[in-house]
């Protein structure tokens, strides 16, 4: 009989609260095959767009992350427990964007951040076996989602040491850098950052400007890694083929 390594998907809450913006939200969490079975407690990476991790009726396709932890599980790297908060549809730009700009208003990202700290995180340590601290705590997502990973990394490392960032959208505002620059990371901090080469004229260059900053950081406590795919364009695609390897580096290679 061959074992099931697949994650166990747990949906939290379908219409889960976010006092902060008044609104409510699917959340999922992804846990390891044997976790029922285990005495075990896990690192926990906190995931956006959750409707394109592992759905496979998503409009732009998907991570396929639950595919990924099964094979990674199989191959000795499942112990993590993953959680999936789905994005708010027309409300996702808002609530992704840290800081007001002319052409989407004002920024919600905030108010999200002070959501996944103050109230979700709280909750999730409480509802399941998860190692304390924010060396086993992180935090992810591409494009719109990755940007807001990158501030709330960036400006609350005691709580997300860890990174996952893809095509982040850079674009969005000068301030990211700003914030790149004064970074100041905790002993445990650890960046990987992805960018495809075929995804706008302005975003590699972007990436390559984000990277510059916070090079001053490197000899500071912060782990950088770089990864880049020269044909990859801006989709779930290229997402999921980065997914594991980032995972790996992020929580089982340092």
């Amino acid at each position: 009989m061959t074992k099931n390594f697949q994650p166990i998907i747990e949906i939290i809450e379908e219409d889960y609260q976010i006092p902060q913006l008044k609104r409510h939200r699917r959340i999922s969490a992804l846990l390891p095959y044997d976790y029922h079975q285990s005495e075990q407690s896990y690192p926990v990476l906190y995931l956006h767009d959750g409707q394109n991790l592992f759905d496979e009726n998503s409009p732009f396709g998907n991570w396929a992350i639950d595919d990924s932890l099964a094979v990674l599980a199989q191959q000795g790297y499942g112990d993590i427990v993953v959680i999936a908060i789905d994005h708010g549809g027309e409300d996702r730009i808002n609530e992704y964007q840290p800081f007001n700009s002319k052409e989407y208003g004002q920024g919600q990202g905030k108010q999200y951040i002070k959501f996944l700290m103050e109230t979700l995180k709280p909750y999730v340590d409480k509802k399941y076996r998860l190692l304390d601290g924010s060396q086993h705590t992180g935090i992810g997502g591409s494009s719109m989602g990755g940007l807001i990973s990158l501030y709330a990394g960036l400006s609350f490392p005691e709580t997300f040491s860890k990174m996952m960032i893809f095509s982040p959208s850079l674009w969005l505002s000068n301030r990211i850098y700003q914030i790149a620059r004064k970074f100041k990371p905790v002993e445990s901090s650890h960046l990987y950052l992805y960018a495809g080469g075929k995804e706008s004229q302005a975003h590699l260059p972007n990436v390559m400007r984000f990277g510059a900053e916070l090079l001053t950081n490197l000899g500071n406590g912060l782990r950088f890694k770089f990864s880049h795919n020269p044909d990859g364009v801006h989709n779930e695609m290229n997402w999921r083929e980065e997914f594991p390897i980032a995972l790996k580096w992020l929580y089982f290679e340092s």
